[in-house]
């Protein structure tokens, strides 16, 4: 694991102390020694960050003595609008984590920023979208907009994290879109994090790390893009569940016993049901065969076993 004198970039990194560069003031800030890493294993003459935060990007420029391109919304640079003005070999970004940390008018004066720049910087803050799929959508039309800019065979570091909020996670990893080639997913552990000093109760697992994603333009005009899709799947109409489950999922949408009537209705016009005219047998044979899931109490009438206990 990084961490240990002279060694190169490997899958893993670890940062217990934070270097030199940037404010660590700046919330979200992460590592200089992250970006120095990245320099000397890839060696470009330039970097180029688009949301450079406190400026730790070039700072470690400076240490590892390249050249470096960095801009904010707070310098007057909004990506979403903006023309990029290089053809980079190297891009790194570090996108807010949605919503966790509010940039405009928390780390800097939006009023600043409009009066000498003449736009207003909240109204293209990734950082200040609520919602979840819109700030996906936001932070694809960046990642897009960066990587078209890169040369051929240029390289994009981007650290991304994941967000707990209600017991549900949200991952930048998963929904960011990949454009290219994918080189490497590094694992960046996280020192002095909020989380460390807070205990939790139940089944909470405490978020401590980042993944670092690089990614290559292998070809110019044309590349392959890696995109997740979310949808609503329904049990009901798919081939590779089996009728066991099926009946199991339809019995769980009860409180407790019901006719068999109803356990029919439940499942009727669904796809499994359409393509074998014969599945009222076939839930039939299954509420039979599985005594240890499903309990008749009486004629007619069935019940998952564990809400007959």
């Amino acid at each position: 694991m990084r961490g240990a004198q002279n060694m190169s970039l490997t899958t893993i990194v670890s940062y217990p102390e934070r270097g030199e560069g940037g404010n660590n003031k700046y919330r979200g800030n992460c590592s200089p020694k992250l970006i120095e890493d990245l320099i000397s294993h890839f060696k470009p003459a330039e970097i180029n960050d688009y949301m450079c935060g406190s400026g730790t990007t070039k700072d470690a420029a400076d240490t590892k003595k390249i050249k470096s391109n960095v801009y904010d919304l707070h310098s007057g640079f909004d990506l979403i609008n903006h023309d990029i003005p290089e053809r980079s070999l190297f891009t790194f970004w570090h996108p807010p984590y949605a919503d966790i940390v509010t940039y405009s008018d928390v780390m800097y004066s939006a009023e600043e920023v409009k009066s000498k720049y003449g736009f207003d910087p909240r109204e293209s803050d990734l950082s200040r979208i609520k919602d979840w799929d819109e700030f996906v959508k936001m932070m694809n039309y960046c990642m897009m907009k960066q990587f078209c800019a890169l040369d051929k065979g240029g390289h994009m570091a981007v650290l991304v994290g994941d967000i707990k909020k209600k017991g549900k996670l949200y991952s930048m990893i998963f929904e960011l879109i990949k454009p290219g080639t994918l080189v490497n997913v590094v694992i960046k552990a996280q020192h002095n994090c909020f989380s460390s000093n807070t205990s939790y109760s139940g089944n909470f697992i405490p978020i401590v790390h980042e993944y670092l994603l690089i990614l290559k333009k292998d070809s110019p005009l044309s590349y392959q893009i890696l995109q997740s899709r979310r949808y609503e799947a329904d049990i009901r109409d798919m081939k590779n569940a089996t009728w066991r489950d099926i009946v199991a999922d339809a019995m769980q949408s009860f409180n407790g016993a019901v006719p068999l009537d109803e356990i029919y209705a439940k499942v009727d016009g669904h796809r499994r049901t359409t393509e074998n005219k014969y599945w009222k047998d076939k839930i039939r044979q299954t509420l039979q065969s599985y005594k240890d899931l499903f309990v008749s109490p009486q004629r007619g009438i069935w019940s998952l076993a564990k809400h007959a206990a």
